[in-house]
């Protein structure tokens, strides 16, 4: 899906998505990453939702968001909360959707000038 460009064009901005991966900025990625409005986005050493532990949300809790959106792929699933905990310590809020409702909500936080991390984990394909 391609979603309608804004006047947010000197951020990370999600201009489209797919099963397979994301476009920002109309680039695109076919890996898992994260992604904050002013800043390139960096690869998540994440290779499915399974594979989720506390060190990846120890890299996010780095970034120092004030909320985390984590795309959890194709479906919707909820992340334990023992792995979140480096972040709910410090009242990051940590809210999980499937992938495009992930890319959706993030461009509008990133649009209301939030400091938002999106964290999209995208499967390698086989």
């Amino acid at each position: 899906m391609k979603l309608h460009t804004t006047e947010t064009k000197q951020y990370q901005t999600v201009t489209g998505y797919d099963e397979d991966g994301v476009e920002l900025n109309a680039i695109r990625f076919t890996n898992s990453l994260l992604v904050l409005p002013e800043s390139d986005p960096v690869p998540w050493p994440v290779e499915s939702f399974d594979a989720l532990t506390a060190a990846n949300f120890e890299q996010i809790d780095a970034t120092a968001p004030d909320v985390v959106i984590l795309g959890t792929g194709e479906r919707q699933r909820f992340v334990h909360p023992k792995l979140i905990t480096v972040l709910t310590a410090r009242r990051i809020g940590v809210e999980c959707m499937d992938n495009q409702a992930a890319c959706r909500t993030y461009n509008i936080l990133m649009a209301e000038g939030r400091k938002v991390a999106l964290a999209l984990i995208i499967a390698p394909k086989a």
